[in-house]
């Protein structure tokens, strides 16, 4: 049975569980290649599978060595995702591209020449899996065929853990995210500002931004916290009467998901999302059940979320008790079944990867 190489730059904290139970149910092999990551955190030391690190042209080589049964590859580095179909391609190896993308970035150098690579490997790529609807709605009609969905998830366990949480105000809103414009924490800003609420009555926390954006273009009741621990991001959260997740679209950026949705939501803590977050465009947010959507970049209506939620605890806690039933769902078991169903698709199947029998996507019957 050969196993499936995942080329992956990054393995974060979020994606061990995942990658642990794809492997239960398909032999895999890790080959990360680092470089450039935006996530705190990212890369830890011993993903749990079997992994090597390889250096972005090594990969082409790896990748038609005929070893493998599979070569999955996303969208992240230079030249990674190219040298991976290349060799796959030269192996004769069925590739799966995994990919995030809802957009293409509008960048001169994607026009050039990462649109055109793009458009190959929807049409050429013997399966895709796509991080939720929107991104399988954003490539079919780019060509993809064989398209499957693996459900962006947390580890819910550890996410939906009780602890005891100190509130900061009556009513506090949250802010998780880097410094980044596309993160849309300058649009909260001033929707705080529009929306009166203030001290004592009300805070809004920004964590995991530097220090740096001005305090008094928000009116005061604004506490930077800066970077947190997965535990303190926890305890945040669970302290919440609200996440706001404002994303904006930018000429090179379009939020793929946004994974604190769902932690958030493992604590019955409602999500404030803009109409630009993966996780609203795939189906985990949904505007009056278990949170509130807004148009991106429109402090006016994130205003008015905001003063909405303040004034009706009922409609709070009836998102949040939604939230917590719906993120249930999410599961990294569901994101492997995604995977296992687009590698078990596979047509040829003389060289593609064996599903472990008595899986959810046990393939024999098809043998």
């Amino acid at each position: 049975m050969k196993p499936v190489l995942f080329v992956t730059n990054h393995v974060p904290p979020e994606r061990v569980g995942a990658f642990a139970a794809l492997h239960r149910r398909v032999p895999l092999e890790l080959a990360i290649f680092g470089g450039r990551s935006t996530h705190a955190g990212a890369d830890v030391a011993d993903p749990g599978v079997p992994h090597r690190r390889v250096a972005q042209r090594e990969i082409r080589t790896l990748a038609a060595s005929g070893a493998y049964g599979a070569v999955v590859c996303g969208t992240a580095g230079r030249i990674a995702l190219p040298q991976a179909w290349l060799g796959a391609r030269a192996g004769r190896t069925p590739f799966v591209l995994w990919s995030a993308l809802w957009a293409h970035p509008r960048t001169p150098a994607h026009i050039v020449g990462g649109a055109p690579l793009m458009a190959t490997l929807y049409r050429s790529a013997d399966a895709v899996v796509a991080y939720g609807p929107h991104v399988a709605a954003f490539v079919r009609p780019r060509g993809a065929r064989n398209v499957h969905i693996a459900p962006q998830a947390v580890d819910n366990a550890f996410w939906s853990r009780p602890v005891r949480a100190e509130r900061r105000s009556a009513f506090t809103a949250v802010f998780l995210g880097r410094r980044s414009r596309a993160k849309g924490a300058a649009v909260l800003l001033d929707a705080w500002r529009r929306s009166g609420l203030r001290a004592p009555a009300a805070a809004l926390v920004l964590a995991g931004v530097p220090p740096g954006i001005p305090r008094v273009r928000a009116g005061g009741a604004v506490a930077l916290i800066g970077p947190q621990s997965p535990e303190q991001v926890r305890g945040l959260l669970a302290s919440a009467d609200v996440l706001v997740i404002p994303s904006i679209r930018t000429r090179n950026f379009r939020e793929p998901w946004g994974l604190v949705a769902n932690e958030a939501m493992n604590q019955s803590t409602p999500v404030i999302a803009s109409d630009e977050v993966g996780a609203v465009a795939g189906g985990l947010v949904r505007h009056e059940r278990n949170g509130l959507v807004v148009p991106a970049a429109d402090p006016d209506a994130l205003a008015a979320a905001l003063r909405r939620l303040h004034g009706d605890a009922d409609l709070r806690s009836r998102l949040g008790d939604n939230a917590r039933r719906d993120v249930a769902a999410y599961t990294f078991e569901a994101w492997a079944a995604g995977f296992a169903t687009a590698l078990g698709s596979l047509r040829q199947r003389a060289v593609a990867p064996r599903i472990v029998a008595g899986s959810d996507h046990d393939t024999s019957s098809l043998r």
